[in-house]
């Protein structure tokens, strides 16, 4: 999730990724998204929950150049990824 072009940037894993989105976007997420404004879906992946589990822990330490560079992989222009969810 992210606020804005290369803005504040969060991390998480959900089962399900659609209705977790709309939390977020009406505040009703976690209190990290909701205190940074984060309501932009930048990068989304699948796998098992093991497996997310642990990238998501990766991710929390990867370098900010490096998840802003995953990021621009999958919406360059951060537009948001969400919409195409649907």
């Amino acid at each position: 999730m992210a606020d804005r072009y290369r803005g504040t940037l969060g991390v998480g894993v959900t089962a399900r990724l659609a209705s977790r989105i709309l939390q977020h976007r009406t505040g009703a997420g976690s209190g990290f998204c909701r205190g940074c404004g984060l309501r932009r879906l930048v990068w989304a992946g699948r796998g098992d929950s093991s497996e997310c589990i642990a990238h998501e822990k990766r991710l929390t330490m990867w370098r900010r150049e490096w998840r802003i560079a995953l990021n621009e992989q999958a919406d360059p222009d951060w537009a948001g990824l969400f919409d195409g969810l649907a």
